[in-house]
């Protein structure tokens, strides 16, 4: 059986919606659908995390989430740091906290979009041949150039 509610019994007496001004405008809760012969609520499954930290009881979605924001806010601070104090070390903490900064983020876009079992592993490889190729550059870069903080530095001197 479906279930039907009009937004303005939702509401308290004298308070009108402010999106939805008609008191006749009325929504389904839920639908029912046929499957072999019994009814049964039409629900969407929705996950939040990837299907590999679903384990119940597990806290490492949380610990990678938080991971990744604290990186964030890290690279917020290389920032400014690497325009006034700009060294070896500052170069090859660019090259690490850049290079794990894409690679988390590409990582959630293939945990997105990539669909099928072998999709998903052909896609992690290249994203790990990726990750791995990009911070060998830029320490390559980094030993055997300028690096990364004087070459912004050139590039914003031109």
């Amino acid at each position: 059986m479906a279930y039907l509610v009009r937004v303005s019994s939702v509401c308290h007496r004298g308070v009108r919606p402010l999106l939805f001004r008609s008191a006749s405008l009325i929504r389904p809760l839920a639908a029912p659908k046929k499957d072999e012969g019994h009814s049964s609520l039409l629900t969407a499954r929705i996950h939040a995390t990837p299907s590999h930290y679903a384990v119940s009881g597990s806290s490492s979605a949380s610990h990678h989430w938080k991971g990744e924001r604290a990186l964030s806010v890290i690279l917020l601070s290389m920032g400014p740091l690497a325009y006034f104090y700009p060294g070896t070390v500052m170069d090859y903490s660019l090259a690490a906290v850049l290079t794990l900064h894409a690679h988390w983020g590409l990582g959630q876009v293939i945990t997105d979009y990539a669909k099928g079992d072998s999709k998903i592993k052909m896609a992690r490889a290249g994203l790990f041949l990726l990750s791995t190729v990009t911070f060998a550059g830029l320490c390559y870069f980094n030993y055997h150039d300028v690096g990364i903080c004087k070459a912004v530095a050139l590039l914003w001197s031109k």
